[in-house]
C-alpha cells in the first residue's frame, strides 16, 4: 500500500497582494493584532479591560484606544491566559477554574463571580495564582 502527501500550500497572491491563512490587524477585522488569535473590541462590563475566552480568542474593551500602551499591556496579559488555555494549563467554566492541575470552586455569590482558593473565597479579579503569572508577564515590560 502506498502512502501520499497532501499537496504543499504555497503563498497565493490576488490583485497584486500576498494572501496568507493568517490576517493582521484591520484585515482580521480589528486594529489589535494577534497571529492566530481573533481579537475583538468590544463594549465589556465596567472595570473589565479584556477577556480571553476558551475558543481561543480575546475581546478587549472597546474603552481601550487603540494602539496606546495600555492595549499593550492587555493583549500581553490576556495572550498569556490564552495560552494557557490553548496548553490546557488553564480551563474554567461557569463553576470552576482550573490552573496547574488544581480546580478551584466558582459560584455567583450575592451577584458578585467568587472562586475559592485556600479555603478562602475572594472575588474574581482579586489575587489568584493565573492572574498573577500573566501579571508577571505584563510588568517585565
Amino acid at each position: 500500500m502506498g502512502f501520499k502527501l497532501g499537496r504543499a500550500r504555497q503563498a497565493e497572491m490576488a490583485s497584486g497582494s500576498l494572501r496568507t491563512k493568517l490576517r493582521f490587524g484591520a484585515e482580521a477585522g480589528s486594529d489589535a493584532s494577534v497571529p492566530g488569535t481573533p481579537v475583538i473590541r468590544k463594549p465589556l462590563a465596567e472595570g473589565i479591560l479584556g477577556e480571553a475566552n476558551m475558543d481561543g480568542s480575546i475581546f478587549i474593551s472597546d474603552k481601550i484606544k487603540p494602539g496606546s500602551d495600555m492595549e499593550n499591556k492587555v493583549l500581553l496579559h490576556k495572550m498569556r491566559h490564552a495560552t494557557d488555555l490553548k496548553t490546557g494549563k488553564l480551563a474554567y467554566g461557569d463553576n470552576f477554574v482550573k490552573y496547574n492541575g488544581t480546580t478551584y470552586p466558582r459560584e455567583n455569590r450575592n451577584g458578585k463571580d467568587m472562586i475559592k482558593v485556600d479555603g478562602k473565597w475572594k472575588e474574581a479579579g482579586d489575587n489568584f495564582p493565573w492572574e498573577n503569572d500573566a501579571n508577571n508577564i505584563k510588568n517585565g515590560l
